[in-house]
């Protein structure tokens, strides 16, 4: 049913006054109100438990659209992991005097790094209008395809420029994935479930990672081509089988409200939870509520990002995503080349990588219950603390001279900095990047967001590369010291900026926005039930 512009919304109790008369649109108005109310209270009053009972399918779902989230882990690992395997470097290689063997020169390996996140970063602005028009489920498909015809090219690529130009294309897709899982994982979800829906991402990332160090673990002792190709032919286990779930998928509840489908989303809100305990009338309406506040005549546009309060939101998403970049999550992506510039030994560092990857699953399936009990801001605020200080004294440990101690120290260390990232400030990121934007805006800001990432991490991987390579900085372990600086100026600015909407409703959120509520007293404020600005 449509809603008279002209007409003013009516509080439910407002029409129990007697002697006064209202029109059907502000008893229907009144109506929606009350059971948005009703909606609200609801999640409101679930625990952990009663919301994975009550919506046991949301779940299901926001598990398959996070599994996007591993092609894109698989490769970004297995480009860094590439760049320390013999058989790569003897067919890619260079020759460099005191080196034993080949390496990839430093231009290339730099090259590598970037060229799938130059991709990316075009996908990302490729997902915000993509999805606004089509929806999450047909962009996502979309991006899967793409991915299937763009793996042939990587595959039989037998020259740097090539594997360069095939990274840049399979980067598109990868976009699209990293733009949308957030989004639609908070948005099919009740209240108490984001923080571990949205976690889910990083926890396949983690997976990602663990599958490419078990699979180059193996394969590095062979010298032939097959070590790095059969690697490379292993991305198609996952856009078919994906896309197939993906097509059965539910559309976001959310999406379909906001381009006037109600009813459609009502029956989207039944497939994601039981319907003997989720009322999809009063869910729709509560959307409907949220959605109605954020009501603009304009079609979304990035322009909108930067104005007004909305301009607050996307700073807060940018600088989350950027500061990824910043904390010591780059020496993660290159763990197994960080370990040999450690100074230990080729199996030792691929185990190591191994190692590293698994406890950064299991960190990550911690977190879940550090988030959702303690809240998103202190876990990445102290995350965050914790992580600087190791990278200074990882380049303290670098800087007390060349021995088999200070070398295995160096590794433990770079090992600890990778999966303590995965506990605190990295699961928390997605949390706050899937909570921060408006519903009206989410595909728009969470893609601008992905994009400052990559504007973010490709010069940040030029450093890193250059700080580690043999022909370039050859730093070693003293990178902590550029790292723990960068940290601490994110952590700084997360203090004052990055808020705590732990327990918040889509509505509280915007209301506490819209007042210009300073981040460090959102725990402090209150939002009665029927405010609506």
């Amino acid at each position: 049913m449509n809603r008279d512009n002209e007409s003013k919304p009516v509080y439910a109790e407002q029409l129990e006054k007697p002697g006064v008369e209202y029109t059907e649109n502000e008893k229907t108005d009144a109506a929606h109100r009350a059971e948005a109310i009703e909606a609200e209270n609801v999640e409101h009053n679930m625990t952990v438990l009663q919301a994975v009972k009550a919506y046991p399918m949301a779940s299901f779902w926001a598990f398959v659209f996070s599994c996007t989230i591993i092609m894109e882990s698989y490769d970004v690992f297995l480009i860094g992991n590439f760049v320390a395997l013999p058989a790569f470097k003897k067919e890619f290689g260079i020759e460099v005097a005191g080196q034993a063997d080949k390496v990839i020169a430093t231009q290339w390996q730099s090259a590598l790094q970037v060229s799938g996140q130059l991709g990316a970063l075009i996908g990302v602005f490729v997902a915000g209008p993509l999805t606004s028009r089509i929806g999450y489920r047909y962009a996502t498909l979309t991006g899967l395809m793409l991915l299937n015809a763009f793996i042939f090219i990587f595959y039989f690529a037998n020259s740097m420029p090539v594997i360069f130009a095939a990274q840049i294309l399979e980067g598109i897709p990868w976009g699209i994935f990293i733009a949308n899982a957030p989004a639609y994982c908070s948005e099919i979800v009740p209240l108490r479930l984001r923080a571990p829906a949205t976690q889910m991402l990083q926890m396949f990332w983690a997976i990602g990672s663990i599958i490419v160090g078990a699979v180059t673990y193996v394969y590095n002792p062979i010298t032939e081509q097959r070590a790095y190709k059969i690697p490379i032919a292993l991305q198609w286990m996952f856009p078919t089988p994906l896309a197939i779930l993906v097509f059965f998928a539910p559309e976001s509840p959310w999406w379909l409200t906001r381009k006037g489908k109600y009813e459609q989303a009502a029956h989207s809100i039944e497939r994601l939870g039981r319907r003997s305990q989720v009322n999809s009338a009063d869910q729709v309406s509560m959307m409907r509520r949220v959605i109605e506040m954020e009501e603009s005549t304009k079609k979304p546009s990035y322009i909108e990002l930067f104005k007004g309060t909305d301009a607050r939101r996307t700073f807060i998403v940018c600088f989350v995503y950027a500061a990824q970049n910043l904390t010591g999550n780059l020496i993660a992506n290159q763990a197994v080349y960080f370990f040999q510039q450690a100074g230990v030994s080729d199996n030792l560092a691929f185990a190591l990588g191994l190692i590293t990857s698994a406890l950064q699953m299991i960190f990550v399936m911690l977190s879940w219950i550090l988030t959702t009990y303690y809240g998103r801001r202190s876990i990445y605020l102290w995350g965050s603390a914790v992580n600087t200080i190791l990278l200074v004294c990882l380049g303290i440990a670098a800087s007390v001279g060349k021995s088999n101690a200070a070398n295995l120290a160096q590794a433990s260390l770079g090992l600890i900095v990778s999966v303590l990232f995965t506990l605190g400030p990295a699961p928390a990121s997605w949390v706050i990047i899937g909570e921060t934007s408006a519903i009206r805006l989410r595909p728009l800001t969470t893609g601008i967001g992905r994009a400052t990432y990559y504007i973010v991490e490709i010069p940040c991987i030029f450093l890193a590369s250059y700080m580690l390579n043999p022909t370039g900085g050859n730093l070693g372990g003293k990178c902590g010291y550029v790292w723990g600086g960068t940290g601490l100026i994110c952590l700084i600015t997360a203090y004052f900026f990055v808020p705590e909407m732990k327990g918040r409703s889509y509505r509280e959120i915007d209301i506490l926005f819209k007042r210009k509520v300073d981040a460090r007293h959102w725990t402090k404020t209150e939002i009665d039930v029927n405010d609506d600005e």
